[in-house]
């Protein structure tokens, strides 16, 4: 039967604020799971604790076998953990599965979609499956045809659409029954721009229906648009769990300020250190390369080293930490290659 969660009154979280504990709608709690094939084994999640907050979206965030998708199958109840235990709302996994499958929607990574069907018909037949009431299907199948922009192809088949049509019904889909939490797995793999931007609009208006929403990503800049807190994975163990403004705060090295030159004085890089308000400075091709905290505020002064050594400035630029930045700076590797960094700030692997 079709619910509302947003009937029960509870009050909204803010976003990103651990501290609401008796807030939590997922609670994770020594997850572990290994996989055993002949004569070897694989610890796809290793001793993971965390909880979701009801009302946010949260991140999963990591390489390709971080463990971001065997966690969200135990939490959907498609796996069952090797040790340890989870809470989804009020119900534990191992114990609850059939209470888990009916406050949650699951959005896979691979399509699922029936591509020979319509749109309606998809949602329609989506519907049935989950015993969403007959009088009201109609009308809530329409409206989430609405919410993806898809209303004048309600009745085309979906072998029609582009990828981020199809990702878009896929989305609303798992939305029909109106479940508490909202898994979306990769959601915009593989979608162009436009497309992934279409789907990052569709997440947020779900989000603001009080759905809670847990997104597996390895694109920093969705996360960064779209999460209230992530967490890094990194070989199956959690790495670091914040908001994304307090991941991009712990980074000693700061902002990253270039200045472009012609002509290098000498005296200028001992200068430039001698402000007291930089973490790191070096020339490399005609760039002043400078690391420091509150980059903005900085630059008058830096500037004013430039003028008292008469070197006129080609370009300045300043960028703050990203998310990539981050996962270089607790592993020492590049997210999308897993790559090690060479003579990057933080760039050493840290012990969990």
């Amino acid at each position: 039967m079709l619910s509302s969660p947003g009937s029960s009154g509870s009050k909204d979280p803010a976003p990103g604020s651990p501290g609401l504990t008796d807030n939590r709608i997922i609670r994770i709690q020594h997850l572990t799971k290994v996989f055993r094939e002949k004569n070897r084994s694989v610890t796809a999640v290793d001793d993971v604790s965390l909880d979701v907050i009801k009302g946010e979206i949260f991140g999963l965030l990591g390489p390709n076998g971080a463990g971001k998708s065997t966690i969200i199958r135990i939490l959907t109840t498609l796996l069952t953990p090797t040790s340890g235990t989870a809470f989804v709302d009020r119900f534990e996994i191992t114990r609850n599965d059939e209470e888990i499958r009916g406050i949650i929607g699951v959005c896979p990574q691979n399509s699922t979609l029936d591509v020979e069907l319509t749109a309606y018909d998809n949602l329609e037949f989506y519907g049935k499956l989950l015993n969403v009431e007959e009088e009201i299907l109609h009308d809530r199948a329409m409206q989430l045809l609405g919410m993806a922009g898809l209303t004048d192809r309600a009745h085309m088949p979906v072998r029609t659409f582009s990828g981020g049509m199809k990702r878009k019904l896929e989305i609303v889909r798992a939305f029909l029954h109106r479940p508490l939490i909202l898994f979306l797995d990769e959601p915009t793999i593989g979608l162009d721009p436009d497309s992934r931007w279409e789907v990052w609009q569709q997440i947020e208006k779900l989000n603001a229906e009080h759905t809670t929403i847990i997104l597996t990503t390895h694109y920093m800049e969705e996360a960064e648009k779209l999460c209230h807190r992530i967490a890094f994975m990194d070989v199956g163990r959690l790495i670091a769990l914040d908001t994304p403004e307090n991941h991009k705060r712990a980074i000693p090295a700061g902002d990253l300020i270039e200045i472009g030159f012609e002509t290098m004085r000498e005296g200028l890089l001992p200068a430039i250190t001698a402000t007291g308000l930089v973490k790191s400075v070096e020339a490399k091709d005609n760039r002043v390369i400078i690391h420091a905290l509150n980059g903005s505020r900085v630059l008058p002064a830096l500037i004013a080293v430039f003028e008292r050594f008469s070197m006129p400035m080609t370009s300045i630029s300043i960028r703050s930490p990203t998310l990539e930045d981050v996962f270089i700076h607790l592993t020492g590797r590049k997210l999308d290659t897993g790559s090690s960094v060479e003579n990057s700030p933080g760039g050493r692997r840290q012990k969990p």
